[in-house]
């Protein structure tokens, strides 16, 4: 018969662990505080020892849904979730916790148990991954979308007039914008007209302005998008349904970089940049008959083509998370991610918006979440019957960390050709943790 374990020694043991670990009764009353919750809180046991664990590490969950509190109350053992606490010199960190309540042999509750890690070295990483996976506001782990970012620098330092292709909400004005910011127009105006927003009445008068008199409601001159991207870069969004008279004086502008506004006999110069961008296929217009052959040739000078989401699958939890930080800066909403279950429905939907269809699910999803993290009820019944299709989900908080880091230690050392050195200081970590590091996943 084996002897159990002393409870005396249970703070030894506790100190072995690289874990922070406490423990609380039932009120919510730290009555243990192992030596690497010290470390990685910046309290001594001593100090918050009797204390309510909530007013020592004021996190973001303490006051509306208090795991710890919900392990006793509940019983549940909950693990990997992803909170931040303040640390005893003022910073705020990222933790991974689990917890437990701490059961008496009678069936009674005696308190409850936490254990937590520092997400802070693997969140720097991932932040190291992610900067790999995006250009300006485009993150993609896409081949095809990584061709674009390799050629986007260069194409942002000529003059060339640009024709961005891809379907509704692939991000064609991302890439315009992009485009603009690393060129030299980038202190110029960034001007963007929808050609399909506007009638053909309004959509002349909007690109060229017009003279006081050209028409009845016009009382004073007004300048045109053009003259308002003078020095900087025009943006045609959905120029395919520019109607014929208007691609006549388009094309004429691109060749001369002159212009009349209506009601002027005056060629006015223009010095501007443009980026065109459409969803619909140019060359069968061109065919039909519908669109000019001259401009298409004149505006395809170089064509970037943008993949729908549906050919990016490993996109949706880059850019999920993406949107879930966007959406909890601007919200002020304590939610880190999304729950395997939604991220197994996300997967599994078709996204026949593509990209601007996903960031509209992520922010209807922050109005209905009341948790830490996006349930699969936050989202629409449409998109949540698709988590059968996706057998192995992976979540965009702590639960997929682990593998994140995975990537990233690979993915440097591939880039420095095994060079374990040059790839533990890309990462900022030191070589013997890059070694440790590798052990664990099996790297040689």
């Amino acid at each position: 018969m084996k002897t159990p374990l002393d409870p005396r020694y249970f703070p030894l043991v506790l100190d072995v662990v690289d874990q922070g670990v406490f423990t609380v009764d039932r009120e919510g009353h730290i009555t243990s505080f192992n030596r690497a919750a010290e470390t990685i809180t910046g309290y001594a046991a001593k100090d918050v020892i009797g204390r309510e664990c909530s007013a020592v590490f004021q996190t973001d969950i303490c006051k509306k849904d208090c795991l710890l509190r919900r392990s006793i109350a509940s019983r549940e053992h909950l693990r990997q979730r992803e909170v931040r606490i303040h640390t005893k010199d003022g910073r705020l960190i990222p933790i991974s916790i689990s917890t437990a309540p701490l059961e008496l042999p009678s069936g009674g509750i005696m308190g409850g148990v936490e254990a937590f890690k520092d997400l802070s070295p693997i969140l720097a990483l991932r932040r190291k991954l992610d900067d790999q996976h995006q250009f300006e506001d485009i993150v993609s782990r896409n081949p095809a979308m990584h061709r674009i970012f390799h050629i986007l620098p260069a194409v942002s330092e000529s003059t060339s007039t640009i024709l961005v292709c891809g379907a509704s909400g692939t991000g064609k004005e991302l890439v315009a914008k992009a485009i603009h910011n690393h060129g030299p127009r980038r202190r110029r105006p960034f001007v963007a007209v929808n050609c399909a927003a506007l009638p053909e009445t309004l959509l002349e008068s909007e690109l060229f302005g017009y003279r006081k008199g050209a028409f009845t409601d016009a009382k004073r001159d007004r300048a045109g998008r053009i003259a308002q991207a003078e020095g900087g870069t025009l943006f045609l969004d959905e120029v395919g349904d520019l109607p014929k008279p208007l691609q006549v004086k388009l094309l004429r502008f691109l060749q001369e970089k002159t212009y009349e506004p209506l009601g002027s006999n005056l060629l006015m110069k223009a010095d501007v940049r443009v980026i065109t961008a459409t969803h619909r296929d140019l060359e069968a217009m061109v065919a039909e008959g519908t669109f000019r052959k001259d401009l298409y040739f004149r505006l395809n000078v170089l064509q970037i083509c943008l993949p729908p989401l549906s050919e990016r699958p490993e996109d949706i939890p880059l850019l999920t998370r993406h949107f879930v930080q966007r959406f909890q800066e601007a919200t002020g909403k304590p939610i880190q991610g999304v729950t395997p279950e939604a991220m197994a429905a996300l997967m599994g939907y078709t996204f026949p918006g593509n990209i601007r269809e996903l960031e509209n699910l992520i922010e209807r999803a922050f109005i209905l979440c009341t948790e830490d993290e996006i349930q699969i009820e936050c989202l629409p019944s449409n998109v949540a019957d698709c988590a059968a299709r996706t057998p192995h989900p992976s979540g965009t908080s702590a639960l997929g960390l682990d593998r994140l880091e995975d990537e990233a230690i690979r993915a440097a050392l591939a880039r420095h050709g095994g060079n374990k050195s040059h790839a533990a200081k890309e990462l900022g970590i030191h070589r013997t943790t890059l070694l440790r590091k590798m052990r664990r996943w099996g790297l040689r």
